[in-house]
């Protein structure tokens, strides 16, 4: 018996009941274990990626079943190594800082934010965004919630205080909260 590797299947297509149980039975019957996913749904598309782990002599088998349900229900898929954890470097001092940014929707938001975490050398782990109608006046509002990883060393709190630098250049207001609880304002 081989040793068990992980795998990344990323896909996306057309969105259609039934593709979430396509994709899990052709994993479980290749051998392999779901252990994470991020799955969406975005203007009629249907995205996601699935962290697998199977025994490295069934990958051939689960590539080849998997490369079937892209032909079959007409998903662009791909099957990827991922690496061992605790392989890609150091471990962060501290659990991630999760950033809530909201404010009135413009251009250029995402854009300012990842640069300035990017130039601390903070490493995004999670990003979700979206614009919806504000309730009573109609507008669009922007809001993002990031899981940040700071650089090894780096406080939270110098994280913090870089991107309240720049949120009122933004016309944003941020919140932030140490590991998975709720951000608070600032």
């Amino acid at each position: 018996m081989s040793a068990p590797i992980s795998l990344v299947v990323q896909f996306i297509g057309k969105d259609r009941p039934g593709l979430i149980d396509h994709l899990s039975r052709v994993i479980s019957e290749a051998g392999g274990n779901w252990e994470s996913s991020r799955l969406i749904r975005l203007a009629g598309q249907f995205a996601g990626m699935i962290h697998v782990v199977i025994r490295e002599d069934e990958r051939a088998s689960l590539e080849r079943d998997i490369a079937a349900v892209g032909s079959a229900d007409g998903l662009t898929i791909s099957v990827l190594p991922s690496p061992d954890s605790g392989a890609s470097g150091s471990v962060p001092e501290a659990g991630p800082l999760q950033l809530e940014v909201v404010g009135q929707d413009r251009p250029g938001i995402v854009s300012a934010i990842s640069h300035e975490l990017a130039a601390m050398g903070a490493n995004v782990l999670e990003l979700a965004t979206d614009c919806t109608n504000a309730p009573w006046s109609g507008e669009r509002l922007f809001r993002a919630v990031a899981s940040v990883e700071p650089r090894a060393g780096m406080p939270a709190e110098d994280v913090r205080e870089r991107i309240e630098a720049i949120a009122s250049d933004l016309m944003v207001e941020v919140a932030f909260a140490e590991g998975t609880g709720e951000a608070e304002n600032r």
